[in-house]
């Protein structure tokens, strides 16, 4: 395997200022759009959200200029709704490169690097590429046992290009996280160093085979369900060879219907496979979007592509049927205690607008009539309730959920009854009764309550003995703490401070009035100048008043 050549210094000096001017470019508009005096027509959601997505376009459009790291970065990003506001999510969610396809002679120079006296293997290798992307491309090709194949082949150069994006990725994460404004809540140098992680991971093909290879064992017992199987010995960190398994598009549904094929039962089969990744393996493709999924002429599904799989730990899974039970049953506190104890929800905050947004959002989520696109609207809500708010939600349920509103944009394009909630009863239903693993799990979630209310039971006659002793001692102090109190008094001084700044601000406008009136007109600047802080700091409050009205309107506890 030959070495990567190093980047001319020309580039190393050119992309590092790019990158920033990028960065810059973007926390100005994020900042400009916060300012609700920018707004000439007067502020609104509406206006806010049309100046999200022009810059979310914006910005997915500097993504794709940027090349590869920042392509796949935009895609790990998409799952960080925490982060980023809702609208530059969804857009970054549907980021696909599509890029001109390196020399056929560069293809052959990489195989020949990386497979040495193996390449003899391949007899029939095909100029015209099936599809190239930015990390790499692939050519179909026929080996001397017959065997029909496709390679992927990576981009050559791209590892030192990497790595230096990520290393200016760390510095800019490094800057934002010492902002006093922008670090505030959030690990951006957290973040970066997984970035850095994944991406890295992205360039070793051989990672790739080893997920392929998981997959298709979990589906080796389905006739319904096929995944190319890996050519080991023609395979090395840039080149990857699978079995050649060509299919119709799933979205392409004139040619599904010509071919005999029942829509209606692909669109299923795609929604039950992917609910059984979820909770009989707890490993899925986690961008399953159509240009990664295809029809075998016989009605099986197709899966392609596997930089990108996700995993849910038994920890999680399990915690995850504990979540399902306590939202059927629409208990918003166990649900938001369960939230918390799973790190979803940042520790050390008021709870009581957190359970009634949690409560809004079960009650919209679980109300008949369910619509058609239920998935895709609670991926909404649930993107905008994230961003800026106490929560943090792992990656993978957030590529969970996309991936399964996409299912439900596919079925409903397939098959207009199409209903992903009657699909999903029958695997949900074991998490509402345990967590699904096996035929004990009732018993042993009936131990575990069990027990946690035994030890409790137990250190209570211990903490009343300490509870008295105090008292005897004069050492209790009682605590209380009204959320709805705390916030009305925050309101009510904030409102004091707006009223001080409206009366200061109508002195400076009446000094200047009278200055203007003088002999001395120039002067009017003063007053002026001393307004605009005054002006801006007025401006602030009126944006917190409002957020906290919100807040009070919500139904009570």
């Amino acid at each position: 395997m030959t070495t990567p050549p190093a980047l001319p210094w020309g580039t190393r000096l050119s992309r590092p200022l790019r990158i920033w001017r990028v960065v810059i470019q973007l926390l100005v508009g994020l900042w400009w759009d916060s300012r609700r005096w920018s707004y000439p027509e007067g502020w609104s959601a509406e206006r806010l959200a049309v100046r999200r997505r022009r810059q979310a376009r914006w910005l997915t459009s500097e993504f794709l200029g940027l090349g590869s790291a920042f392509i796949k970065l935009g895609q790990i990003l998409s799952a960080r709704p925490d982060v980023f506001p809702a609208e530059v999510v969804e857009e970054l969610s549907h980021l696909q490169d599509r890029v001109p396809a390196f020399p056929f002679a560069v293809v052959e120079q990489i195989l020949a690097a990386e497979l040495g006296e193996r390449r003899l293997e391949i007899i029939d290798l095909e100029v015209e590429p099936l599809g190239s992307a930015s990390l790499a491309q692939v050519h179909r090709a026929s080996l001397r046992s017959g065997r029909q194949v496709v390679f992927k082949v990576q981009r050559p150069g791209l590892e030192p290009l990497f790595r230096l994006d990520l290393e200016v990725l760390q510095q800019v994460a490094g800057a934002v996280q010492r902002h006093p404004r922008w670090g505030r809540g959030r690990d951006w140098v957290g973040i970066a160093k997984e970035c850095r992680r994944v991406l890295l991971r992205e360039l070793d093909f051989r990672l790739e085979a080893e997920h392929a290879a998981r997959f298709r064992q979990q589906f080796l017992d389905d006739p319904g369900i096929r995944i190319p199987a890996v050519v080991w010995e023609l395979s090395s960190r840039r080149v990857l060879c699978l079995d050649y398994v060509p299919g119709i598009k799933i979205t392409d549904r004139a040619a599904l219907v010509e071919a005999g094929v029942d829509p209606g039962a692909v669109a299923e089969k795609g929604a039950a496979s992917y609910l059984q990744q979820l909770v009989r393996y707890g490993f899925f493709h986690a961008d399953p979007h159509p240009g990664n999924l295809a029809v075998a002429p016989d009605g099986a599904l197709i899966y392609y592509d596997f930089g990108m799989m996700g995993q849910l730990s038994e920890r999680l899974r399990s915690r995850i049927g504990r979540m399902v039970r306590v939202a059927a049953s629409r208990d918003a506190a166990a649900l938001v205690e369960e939230l918390q104890q799973a790190g979803v929800i940042a520790a050390g905050i008021d709870l009581g607008p957190v359970r009634r947004l949690v409560r809004l959002m079960l009650n919209e989520a679980l109300t008949p009539p369910f619509s058609s696109n239920v998935l895709q609207k609670l991926s909404g809500d649930l993107y905008a309730l994230v961003y800026d708010q106490p929560f943090r939600l792992p990656p993978e349920l957030i590529f969970v959920m996309r991936a399964l509103s996409t299912f439900e944009g596919v079925g409903r394009s397939l098959d207009p009854g199409f209903s992903l909630m009657a699909i999903a009863r029958p695997y949900l239903l074991p998490l509402m009764t345990a967590s699904g693993n096996g035929p004990n799990d009732l018993f042993n979630e009936i131990t575990r309550q069990a027990a946690d209310v035994g030890s409790r039971a137990l250190g209570i006659p211990r903490r009343l003995d300490e509870s008295l002793a105090r008292i005897e001692q004069g050492d209790l102090q009682v605590q209380i703490r009204a959320g709805e109190t705390d916030r009305l008094l925050r309101r009510l001084a904030l409102a004091q401070q707006s009223a001080g700044q409206s009366f200061l601000m109508g002195g400076l406008a009446v000094a200047a009035a009278l200055l203007a009136a003088s002999t001395r007109p120039a002067l009017v600047a003063v007053p002026l100048v001393l307004g605009v802080p005054v002006g801006l700091g007025w401006l602030k409050l009126q944006a917190r008043l409002k957020r906290d009205g919100r807040l009070d309107q919500l139904p009570g506890q």
